[in-house]
């Protein structure tokens, strides 16, 4: 598979999605409430969803 053809992979656009979606999550339970489990869970969206974009978009790119 040619890199053109690897970049255009819809499968990497799923992976981005669902990592922009897994961020909004955590940003959504930020401002939800003022309980320290909201933000230990919302931090811990954000750093999975800022890990799984990470990796979409190097996976694009090699």
């Amino acid at each position: 598979m040619n890199s053109t053809e690897n970049a255009n992979d819809p499968r990497h656009y799923m992976v981005l999605t669902a990592a922009v979606a897994v961020g909004f999550a955590g940003i959504f339970l930020r401002f939800a409430g003022e309980a320290p489990y909201w933000s230990w869970i919302s931090n811990v969206l954000l750093v999975i969803g800022v890990i799984v974009a990470l990796k979409g978009v190097f996976a694009i790119l090699k």
